[in-house]
């Protein structure tokens, strides 16, 4: 059994170092992407001190008065648009919401009832009625006649001359009342009674849809996707209408907001890129575009609010970008000339400083990666000017660059034009 094991193992060695590059070979060539180093005539740059800002705040309150019986959310928990963030107690809103719909139910048959028309057994019953009543009638006329005769001869009473002229009139009186029944039947429901009966239809399916609105009203939700930064209640908890619940913010995009001098004002207008840089994140570089320059500025300083949108990075609903963070903006302000320009993903920050690899033949005709130390300026959409020992037309990785060691052989498997980059993030 033994050795079997040993035979095992030391085939699974030999079969590891066998695979292992020997002693002084270069590892394979790293597969990249590259992208030109272009020239473009821009403005150049000046570094604006700034804060990270939600792109949007709420503060939550409750629409309604009720008892607060669940409170999902946690500080800092991620809430999508529509989740709830509390639950309100609904049993008494709930019990005059079934009321409702019972009334509502009741009503509708009623106006079916008369939309449908009388029954024909109703019609049938009815004109039944109106013979009977008409021979009734032919009746007391025949024993009224009869009467009359007998008083004639002195036979009958004057008394019993008076009943059967009573019971004659009783018979008409009679047969007119199952005339009109029965044309009510035939004519069926006026049009009025099925008016008044849709109104009352519609006035119950409107104290319905109340209901059912303000029972919405006791979940409260958030309006888009946010995080929680306040919490105001806890289970248990009283609410009057207008109290509040909790405090949540928009980071999935983030406003970078800059005091800029009133003169570089002119310079900035909207859609304009920013270069910005948070020293809480050195490892990162982020590019955005001004989504308004205020007009309202600070009388003291005569700086005026800059705000440029930048989409946040979010790694297991956690932002990279907090709002309150410390930033350092770039805008383009100077006077226009032509700078080199590289795509935003060309740069390599940390250590000693931002680098770009750039890709070269050497003697051998093998392509090797070889890091240059860059100065970063403006950026202008996806690309941002590089101060550094580089040169137009130039290649620099822009994808697998994380990894890569000076002078380490690479294997090109896609070339992008910054061009095609710049249009891009235009369109």
């Amino acid at each position: 059994m033994f050795d079997i094991l040993r035979c095992v193992s030391a085939s699974l060695l030999t079969l590891t170092f066998s695979a292992l590059p020997a002693a002084g070979q270069q590892p394979p060539p790293a597969p990249v992407v590259v992208a030109d180093v272009a020239e473009l005539t821009i403005r150049s740059g000046q570094t604006f001190v700034a804060t990270v800002q939600p792109s949007k705040r709420a503060v939550i309150g409750s629409a309604v008065d009720g008892r607060v019986v669940e409170f999902p959310v946690e500080l800092g928990e991620r809430v999508e648009s529509g989740q709830p963030l509390g639950q309100l107690l609904t049993e008494t809103v709930s019990l005059e919401l079934a009321a409702a719909e019972a009334e509502f139910e009741l009503r509708s048959s009623e106006l079916a009832e008369l939309e449908n028309g009388t029954r024909l057994e109703d019609v049938n019953r009815a004109k039944a009625q109106h013979r009977a009543a008409e021979t009734a009638l032919v009746l007391s006329e025949k024993r009224l006649a009869r009467i009359q005769r007998l008083k004639n001869t002195s036979t009958a009473s004057e008394d019993q001359l008076d009943e059967a002229v009573a019971s004659v009139d009783n018979a008409k009186a009679m047969l007119d009342e199952r005339r009109a029944m029965m044309e009510l039947a035939v004519a069926g429901p006026r049009k009025e009674q099925i008016a008044q009966a849709r109104a009352r239809v519609k006035i119950q399916q409107a104290i319905v849809d109340k209901l059912k609105d303000q029972i919405k009203k006791y979940t409260i939700r958030s309006r888009f996707d946010a995080f929680v930064v306040t919490e105001h209640t806890e289970v248990g908890q009283w609410l009057n209408r207008g109290d509040l619940v909790a405090e949540i913010v928009a980071l999935d995009e983030v406003d970078v907001v800059a005091s800029v001098l009133e003169t570089h004002i002119p310079y900035i207008l909207n859609g304009t890129s920013a270069r910005i840089e948070v020293p809480a994140l050195p490892d990162q570089l982020f590019v955005g575009k001004v989504q308004a320059v205020v007009p309202q500025g600070d009388e003291r300083s005569r700086t005026f609010p800059v705000r440029i949108r930048v989409k946040n990075i979010i790694k297991a609903d956690k932002p990279l970008l907090n709002a309150g963070m410390l930033a350092r903006v770039v805008l383009p302000t100077g006077p226009s000339r032509a700078r080199l320009m590289v795509p935003k993903d060309a740069v390599v920050l940390g250590g000693a400083g931002p680098r770009v690899y750039v890709v070269q033949a050497d003697g051998k005709q093998q392509l090797i990666a070889t890091p240059v130390s860059v100065r970063l300026g403006t950026a202008k959409d996806a690309l941002v000017e590089v101060v550094g020992d580089l040169a137009s037309g130039q290649r620099v990785v822009i994808r697998g660059n994380e990894r890569l060691r000076p002078g380490q052989n690479v294997n090109v498997i896609q070339t992008i034009t910054s061009e095609s980059l710049l249009s891009n993030s235009k369109s």
